[in-house]
């Protein structure tokens, strides 16, 4: 909230996700950003900047009264529709993971701000798991081991779970996992 020397108080509510937001690569993600204000506006800016952890925040687009200014190096990933605060990025890419900052400035009598982080993971989605046996045979009777190994060659956030007729595997004398 902010309050003028003749004691009207106006505020700018800028309002995003409060979790993490995942995206899946390849795929459109859309960052939804709402914003309102109780004051007159002559003009309304919208800031959109990305930073990654340990970098400097690049500079994406803005827009002031409706008009965009697109940084030129991305011009055809990122779209804002003014008046609407929200980004949308197409493709995501793995190298989109971050935090997006979005900074609404409204001028009127004085100039109010806010600004906002959205963080951003991006999910690759997971490949057919293969399985090999080792004895490749997968035959050993009731002597010896069978090693059952399972790979994915693409993914993010991997977990893999051993079953047996429908049933999740624990560890136990029969069974070892690694």
């Amino acid at each position: 909230f902010f309050c003028f020397y003749a004691g009207i108080c106006s505020a700018l509510k800028l309002t995003v996700p409060s979790h993490t937001i995942h995206g899946i690569e390849g795929q459109p993600l859309h960052l939804t950003v709402d914003y309102n204000f109780n004051a007159t506006a002559s003009e309304i800016q919208i800031i959109w900047l990305f930073e990654r952890s340990q970098s400097n925040p690049k500079y994406l687009l803005s827009s002031v009264n409706q008009r965009v200014v697109p940084d030129l190096e991305y011009q055809h990933k990122f779209t804002l529709i003014p008046p609407n605060a929200s980004l949308r990025i197409n493709p995501l890419h793995l190298s989109d993971e971050g935090n997006y900052i979005v900074k609404v400035n409204v001028r009127g009598n004085e100039t109010i701000a806010a600004s906002q982080k959205i963080q951003v993971a991006v999910d690759v989605p997971v490949t057919k798991p293969t399985v090999h046996t080792e004895p490749s045979s997968g035959v050993v009777e009731n002597v010896g081991n069978i090693t059952l190994k399972c790979t994915v060659d693409r993914g993010t956030r991997v977990v893999y779970q051993w079953m047996k007729n429908g049933k999740r595997l624990h560890a136990g004398p029969n069974y070892t996992f690694s």
